[in-house]
């Protein structure tokens, strides 16, 4: 697991003054890109010409409201692992220590060249269990 801090801008919320809806998913992909940080991989991830690795389903519970000026905790696990896909999940926990929202996404592990599945290469694969937890 880890744990990415942000806080809610004024540009992020809607006019009721709460975090626009969509926007949980960009404070978790951050999440997401710092986990890959953690990698040892020797080649860009996000850049590679071999693979992709898009969302396939994505499910955000909105629990409490997170406001403009909310500081929030958003911490990403790997829940699932599997030949050519995994799940993260994330927890948006705000400043009082309340659980306010939960995401989850699926990623899918695809060619680059011809969109069909592919495996995980060993070294994501190993990647992501460091931050696999159960659930």
């Amino acid at each position: 697991m880890i744990t990415l801090k942000r806080k809610i801008n004024f540009y992020d919320c809607d006019p009721a003054g709460i975090l626009f809806y969509g926007n949980i998913f960009f404070f978790c992909h951050s999440a997401y890109e710092e986990l890959v940080l953690t990698f040892d991989l020797k080649y860009e991830y996000w850049l590679s010409k071999e693979f992709v690795v898009p969302i396939f389903t994505t499910e955000a519970n909105y629990l409490k409201p997170l406001k403009r000026g909310d500081e929030i905790n958003v911490e990403a696990s790997v829940t699932d692992l599997r030949k050519s896909s995994f799940e993260l999940s994330y927890k948006c926990i705000n400043q009082s220590g309340d659980l306010c929202a939960i995401v989850k996404t699926v990623h899918i592990f695809l060619d680059k060249k011809t969109w069909q599945k592919k495996n995980l290469l060993p070294e994501i694969e190993m990647g992501l269990k460091k931050h696999k937890i159960s659930v």
